[in-house]
């Protein structure tokens, strides 16, 4: 599906957040595949590569040295320290390179991370936040899933239950109950953002 008008698109970005087992991911794949001019914003991370992870497509990554560095330069939109030395952010300089070749920012972000993109962006950005119908159909989705253990579940429920009351902070709250309907919810609020 084309973009609106050129000019309308200009600057903007799309800020997807939600707690683990919402099906974001998912979404955010479907609108990229769905709408041209879309391009995502690759993280960056103090943390190393996991398994065939590659650097500029999964995560840029930085040395905690580097990243810190970075920090203090102001090269970063928004970071968090999540464990200690170990960061997650949004780099300026890939904000700048995606916008520079006329796409719309795509992020798939942590939800407290979701928060301070949509500070960060005003008005130029739409914050959406997707959400399972329950904790109960979270936690089955999780161990459906089947890459946690119980005990990684249960810590992953009971941050998404903390995650659920930055909901209100959020332009749209999209509810993924059904994954069709869920996909076209989040079209309609695409197109809707995009045209304005």
């Amino acid at each position: 599906m084309p973009l609106c008008k050129k000019k309308r698109t200009k600057g903007k970005a799309l800020i997807f957040s939600a707690p683990s087992g919402s099906g974001k991911s998912t979404i955010v794949h479907h609108i990229l595949d769905t709408f041209s001019g879309m391009e995502f914003s690759v993280s960056a991370t103090s943390r190393a590569p996991r398994g065939e992870e590659k650097d500029g497509v999964d995560y840029w990554f930085l040395s905690e040295g580097e990243f810190r560095s970075r920090v203090s330069a102001g090269g970063f939109v928004e970071y968090e320290e999540v464990y200690p030395g170990r960061f997650y952010g949004t780099l300026k300089s890939e904000i700048d390179r995606i916008w520079k070749a006329g796409h719309v920012v795509i992020f798939d972000v942590d939800v407290k991370g979701g928060v301070n993109l949509k500070e960060y962006f005003g008005d130029k950005a739409l914050s959406v936040f997707i959400q399972a119908p329950s904790v109960e159909v979270l936690r089955e989705r999780l161990v459906k899933r089947g890459t946690d253990s119980a005990e990684d579940i249960e810590k992953r429920v009971a941050k998404a239950e903390e995650e659920m009351t930055y909901a209100p902070r959020f332009d749209r709250i999209l509810i993924n109950d059904d994954l069709q309907t869920a996909f076209d919810e989040a079209e309609g609020m695409v197109k809707e953002f995009l045209s304005r």
